[in-house]
């Protein structure tokens, strides 16, 4: 069984549940073959680094901007309906990449490929299943097409606010966004402490998302200064000049601080930690919610991350802090609190879904036959 997955790299996130959704597959069945790709990039190089850079450029310089074209784009009109012609018109390369792979099904994790697919299909252009993967913990409108077979959404309330905007229900399944494996398994917290050079004491653990976005230089600065007894784990991602500058604020601090950059060992750092700090992206929400771990947001992207941020604060597992001043108050009240820390673990346990991926595969299998 042949299997392509489809994304679109605006940031990380879209990336990474393509990949988790290739390694759980090929590490559970025999006999499947998924091949994952970036789509842009393979129809034209020259509109990927057009789009990617005016997303990322647009998110670092004018977030405002951004919040209002992300608003804008689900109303049905203007934007969307550009969305809609501009993947309808690049369809044709996607057509003719599926016409010379001959894949079983198309999986996309970003609404552009999806609304390629949707273009081919309402044309009688292919024939075979498309399944949609939501990456956050919102629905937007431009998710929301005709001619895909299913759509695997994070929980049951987008799942009812999808039924409520006209799409069937039969085809809607809240089976959760696909982590990798590894957040399946469980590290050996004391050896991984002493290998990582740390203390058995309240670890911090503090992230920006692949592209180390957030004010990641405020929270840490903040963090160093406190009077907690706490130790703090930072991943600056890709962004270099973020990590250099951490290194050079945390090296006179009697606090222990590790600093990563990118780093494919997120699901054991997070074993290690008794709170993340992080910008809500929807990847690494889901990730943080099968290890259980109560999470702070700050910085969260205008548009879709904060609606993931209000959906973790109503389910109680997150809260959001906005200063300096705030973080520390409120980490001083959960560190010192165990009940309200286990509560936040145990909602958090309540919400992740580490068996994403195997359920996709299954429901992959009946689309198919």
């Amino acid at each position: 069984m042949k299997l392509l997955v489809l994304y679109v790299s605006v940031g990380t996130g879209h990336m990474k549940a393509a990949e988790a959704l290739k390694e759980s597959i090929e590490n559970q069945f025999t006999g499947w073959s998924v091949d994952v790709l970036d789509t842009l990039k393979y129809i034209n190089p020259i509109v990927d680094k057009i789009v990617v850079n005016s997303y990322l450029g647009t998110l670092k310089r004018s977030p405002g901007l951004y919040s209002k074209l992300y608003t804008a784009s689900g109303t049905g009109t203007g934007i969307y309906d550009i969305s809609k012609a501009f993947n309808k018109l690049l369809s044709y390369r996607l057509k003719s990449l599926i016409k010379a792979y001959e894949p079983s099904a198309i999986v996309c994790t970003h609404p552009f490929p999806m609304q390629m697919l949707s273009s081919l299909k309402e044309k009688k252009q292919l024939d075979i299943p498309a399944i949609a993967i939501l990456t956050d913990y919102v629905v937007h409108s431009l998710w929301l097409d005709s001619g895909i077979d299913a759509f695997i959404v994070a929980n049951d309330m987008m799942k009812t606010e999808m039924i409520n905007r006209g799409i069937p229900s039969n085809i809607i399944f809240p089976y959760g966004i696909p982590v990798s494996p590894k957040f399946q398994t469980q590290a050996n917290k004391k050896f991984l402490l002493g290998e990582l050079g740390l203390d058995e004491k309240f670890t911090v653990l503090v992230m920006g998302g692949g592209m180390g976005f957030g004010n990641i230089e405020n929270t840490i600065g903040s963090l160093l200064k406190c009077d907690l007894d706490i130790q703090i784990i930072a991943v600056t991602g890709t962004n270099k000049k973020l990590k250099h500058h951490l290194e050079h604020t945390a090296k006179d601090s009697n606090k222990k601080v590790l600093i990563l950059s990118y780093t494919d060992r997120i699901h054991e750092l997070m074993d290690i930690s008794d709170l993340l700090i992080t910008k809500p992206g929807g990847m690494t929400v889901s990730e943080a919610l099968v290890k259980g771990l109560p999470i702070f947001i700050i910085s969260p992207i205008p548009g879709q991350e904060e609606g993931n941020a209000s959906f973790l604060i109503r389910s109680g597992v997150a809260s959001r802090v906005d200063s300096s001043d705030q973080l520390i108050e409120v980490l001083a009240r959960v560190a010192n609190d165990p009940v309200t820390l286990n509560a936040m673990r145990q909602n958090s346990k309540c919400l992740g879904k580490p068996n994403s991926a195997d359920d996709i595969a299954a429901l992959l299998e009946k689309l198919i036959t």
